[in-house]
């Protein structure tokens, strides 16, 4: 059974730094296409970056710059690692195994101003 378990995420303020980690089982990431997406309450939940099956990387003009996606294959792990954080980051981010459109439960992210 293929299950993604998302963490780190927290309170931060302002300019601060987090990163979240996509830990896998039950299926190996390596060569696999990963996403991050994010929902603020209200919100529609919005893609946030991907890291391809073929290490290519992608993000949404709102995080281009600030967060970076990177994979561990050693630990089965994607990471998303965001700086300089804005309030309007807050949001529940969850991780995404795509071949299978697998979804996580997410981690909150509150960014203080």
């Amino acid at each position: 059974q293929v299950q993604l378990v998302e963490s780190g995420g927290g309170l931060v303020q302002a300019g601060g730094s987090l990163r979240l980690s996509c830990a896998a089982s039950g299926i190996f990431l390596s060569g696999k296409a990963i996403a991050w997406y994010r929902q603020a309450p209200g919100n529609q939940r919005d893609y946030v970056a991907v890291i391809g099956s073929d290490g290519s990387r992608n993000y949404a003009d709102s995080v281009k710059g600030r967060f970076t996606i990177s994979r561990d294959n050693a630990e089965n792990t994607v990471y998303l690692q965001m700086n300089n954080l804005k309030p309007e980051d807050t949001a529940v981010y969850y991780c995404r195994l795509t071949l299978y459109d697998n979804w996580g439960p997410g981690t909150q992210v509150t960014v203080s101003s």
